[in-house]
């Protein structure tokens, strides 16, 4: 592939070490793996209900008392 873009990303490689080449490399090659879809809607149907309602209030309650709190000093 002899396109302008190539050229100048060949010309810039060129100039960069080896370790920051193999990087380069590494990350093209991540760009080439085709990303993962999820379960689709349909596919979780099955799922539905599978969780007891008393089991969704506990996890409810849960998660309203350990996650409306604010600490100003954790961070």
């Amino acid at each position: 592939m002899d396109t302008p873009i190539v050229n100048e990303i060949m010309k810039k490689l060129g100039k960069l070490p080896d370790n920051l080449q193999r990087r380069v490399l590494t990350y093209v090659e991540a760009l080439q793996i085709p990303a993962t879809r999820g379960a689709s809607g349909q596919q979780l149907l099955q799922f539905a209900g599978a969780i007891p309602k008393e089991d969704l209030t506990i996890m409810q309650e849960a998660i309203e008392k350990g996650c409306e709190h604010v600490d100003i000093n954790e961070w």
